[in-house]
Protein backbone atom coordinates (compact mmCIF):
# COMPACT_ATOMS: atom_id res chain seq x y z
CA UNK A 1 0.00 0.00 0.00
CA UNK A 2 1.23 3.74 -0.77
CA UNK A 3 1.64 5.73 1.69
CA UNK A 4 0.33 9.32 1.38
CA UNK A 5 2.95 11.78 0.63
CA UNK A 6 4.13 13.70 3.60
CA UNK A 7 3.39 17.53 3.54
CA UNK A 8 6.29 19.42 3.23
CA UNK A 9 6.66 22.55 5.90
CA UNK A 10 10.03 24.97 5.55
CA UNK A 11 10.41 26.22 9.42
CA UNK A 12 12.91 29.30 9.16
CA UNK A 13 13.31 29.85 12.59
CA UNK A 14 16.73 30.93 14.61
CA UNK A 15 15.72 30.04 17.95
CA UNK A 16 16.61 26.66 18.91
CA UNK A 17 14.01 25.96 21.50
CA UNK A 18 11.37 27.26 19.24
CA UNK A 19 12.88 25.13 16.26
CA UNK A 20 12.75 22.32 18.24
CA UNK A 21 8.69 22.80 19.64
CA UNK A 22 7.97 23.49 15.85
CA UNK A 23 9.41 20.11 14.49
CA UNK A 24 8.35 18.08 17.69
CA UNK A 25 4.91 19.61 17.28
CA UNK A 26 4.40 19.46 13.20
CA UNK A 27 5.92 15.81 12.80
CA UNK A 28 3.69 14.57 15.57
CA UNK A 29 0.21 15.94 13.08
CA UNK A 30 1.89 13.74 10.22
CA UNK A 31 3.98 16.72 8.31
CA UNK A 32 7.81 16.47 6.98
CA UNK A 33 9.65 19.62 8.85
CA UNK A 34 12.64 21.05 6.39
CA UNK A 35 14.62 23.47 8.84
CA UNK A 36 16.45 27.39 8.10
CA UNK A 37 18.40 28.08 11.10
CA UNK A 38 18.66 31.70 8.94
CA UNK A 39 18.16 33.62 6.50
CA UNK A 40 20.49 32.55 4.27
CA UNK A 41 19.81 28.93 4.59
CA UNK A 42 16.07 29.99 3.56
CA UNK A 43 17.36 31.82 0.75
CA UNK A 44 19.45 28.85 -0.62
CA UNK A 45 16.88 26.20 0.04
CA UNK A 46 14.06 28.36 -1.74
CA UNK A 47 16.29 28.32 -5.03
CA UNK A 48 17.55 25.10 -4.61
CA UNK A 49 14.33 23.25 -4.06
CA UNK A 50 10.63 22.91 -5.51
CA UNK A 51 8.16 24.25 -3.47
CA UNK A 52 7.08 23.31 0.23
CA UNK A 53 3.34 22.83 0.98
CA UNK A 54 3.69 25.74 3.10
CA UNK A 55 6.31 27.88 4.80
CA UNK A 56 6.46 29.07 8.49
CA UNK A 57 8.84 32.00 8.99
CA UNK A 58 10.13 34.13 11.56
CA UNK A 59 11.17 38.23 11.28
CA UNK A 60 14.10 38.81 12.94
CA UNK A 61 16.54 36.24 11.45
CA UNK A 62 20.62 36.05 10.58
CA UNK A 63 21.61 37.65 7.22
CA UNK A 64 18.52 37.94 5.40
CA UNK A 65 14.96 39.31 7.76
CA UNK A 66 11.48 36.97 6.72
CA UNK A 67 10.29 40.45 4.95
CA UNK A 68 13.26 39.64 2.45
CA UNK A 69 12.59 35.60 2.12
CA UNK A 70 8.85 36.64 1.29
CA UNK A 71 9.82 39.21 -1.54
CA UNK A 72 12.44 36.07 -2.57
CA UNK A 73 9.66 33.28 -2.28
CA UNK A 74 6.81 35.33 -4.10
CA UNK A 75 9.30 36.15 -6.80
CA UNK A 76 9.74 32.92 -7.81
CA UNK A 77 7.32 31.49 -10.23
CA UNK A 78 6.70 28.03 -8.44
CA UNK A 79 6.85 29.46 -5.39
CA UNK A 80 4.35 31.91 -5.64
CA UNK A 81 1.39 29.70 -4.06
CA UNK A 82 2.84 28.40 -1.67
CA UNK A 83 1.25 29.90 2.03
CA UNK A 84 3.50 31.92 4.62
CA UNK A 85 2.61 31.76 8.11
CA UNK A 86 4.54 34.44 9.49
CA UNK A 87 5.98 33.47 13.15
CA UNK A 88 7.42 36.01 15.27
CA UNK A 89 7.61 37.74 18.59
CA UNK A 90 7.21 41.76 16.44
CA UNK A 91 3.23 42.22 17.02
CA UNK A 92 3.32 45.88 15.95
CA UNK A 93 0.94 46.96 13.33
CA UNK A 94 3.38 48.11 10.80
CA UNK A 95 5.10 44.80 10.57
CA UNK A 96 1.57 42.97 10.66
CA UNK A 97 0.56 45.33 7.84
CA UNK A 98 4.17 45.23 6.19
CA UNK A 99 4.42 41.31 5.94
CA UNK A 100 0.72 40.59 4.46
CA UNK A 101 1.08 43.63 1.89
CA UNK A 102 4.29 41.78 1.07
CA UNK A 103 2.30 38.37 0.46
CA UNK A 104 2.31 36.85 4.06
CA UNK A 105 -1.23 34.69 4.19
CA UNK A 106 -0.99 34.62 7.78
CA UNK A 107 0.74 35.89 10.95
CA UNK A 108 1.42 34.69 14.49
CA UNK A 109 2.76 36.50 17.33
CA UNK A 110 5.21 34.64 19.51
CA UNK A 111 4.74 33.33 22.04
CA UNK A 112 1.87 31.15 20.25
CA UNK A 113 -0.84 28.76 21.39
CA UNK A 114 0.08 25.66 19.62
CA UNK A 115 -3.34 24.21 18.87
CA UNK A 116 -4.22 27.73 17.49
CA UNK A 117 -1.06 27.29 15.24
CA UNK A 118 -1.94 24.02 14.08
CA UNK A 119 -5.32 25.26 13.05
CA UNK A 120 -3.61 28.07 10.84
CA UNK A 121 -1.25 25.45 9.25
CA UNK A 122 -4.07 23.37 8.28
CA UNK A 123 -6.26 25.98 7.00
CA UNK A 124 -3.60 27.62 5.29
CA UNK A 125 -2.90 24.12 3.30
CA UNK A 126 -6.39 23.63 2.56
Amino acid sequence: MEHPRKTPILVVEDEKDIRTILEFVLSREGYEVVIAENGKMAKSFVDDNEPVDLVLLDIMLPYFDGFEIVTQIRSKEAWKSVPIIMLTSRSNEKDIVKALELGANDYVTKPFNVKELMARVKRNLK
